[in-house]
């Protein structure tokens, strides 16, 4: 039952991260999210077979085979053309930004309804695991690595040249971030900032 509704929160998390990558885009000047049918919250505009299905689902497999259940995923990325922007490298920082905020913004309203401590014991639990996702979503999409979010900050700040040769590891990004999951970036890196979050909110971690 757990692991249901870590894909469950998982799914809807990655959702709402693309949805706000949209928006932004949209109130930034940029029309194609809207004209591609992305600024909604139906998940199947959002969906990507490998990505939101297939990944999460072997991720999950493989892990709970080693005793630690986890998965991550994504959404079908929202079509952006930087073009229609009044400052492109400025605004696709904020473009990027916007997904990670919009996790750290469910995280914060999930600690708010726990605090409230209105919540029976199943539905504590799964607030607790859409928390902890969540934040692994904020804290995992910031880190800059082309193509996850945490680039289109780094891209704001580099000169021309030096982003364009940045950009190349694109190409490569998908292997390096899956090389550094099964390295162990989650434990050494990310778990950590995770548990000072829930420490200074008194929270239990969860048993992954």
């Amino acid at each position: 039952m757990v692991l249901f509704f870590i894909i469950l929160i998982l799914f809807f998390s990655i959702v709402i991260h693309e949805y706000f990558h949209g928006v932004v885009a949209y109130k930034l000047g940029d029309l194609t999210p809207k004209v591609s049918g992305r600024l909604t919250l139906n998940p199947i505009a959002h969906i990507d077979p490998f990505g939101t299905i297939i990944l999460p689902l072997s991720l999950l497999v493989i892990t709970s085979q080693l005793g630690q259940p986890f998965s991550l995923g994504y959404a079908k990325p929202v079509p952006i053309n930087p073009n229609n922007f009044k400052n492109p490298k400025k605004d696709m920082m904020w473009v990027g930004i916007a997904g990670p905020l919009s996790n750290l913004a469910l995280a914060l309203m999930l600690i708010l309804f726990i605090k409230l401590n209105f919540l029976g014991g199943g539905l504590y639990s799964i607030f607790i695991y859409g928390l902890f996702i969540n934040l692994i979503l904020a804290i995992f999409n910031l880190l800059p690595i082309p193509p996850l979010d945490g680039s289109r900050i780094v891209l704001a700040f580099l000169p021309y040249k030096q982003a364009h040769q940045y950009l190349k590891l694109e190409t490569y990004g998908f292997v390096i971030i899956i090389s550094l999951i099964f390295l162990g970036v989650l434990n050494w890196f990310v778990f950590p900032i995770v548990r000072v979050i829930f420490y200074i909110f008194g929270l239990e971690f969860p048993l992954i």
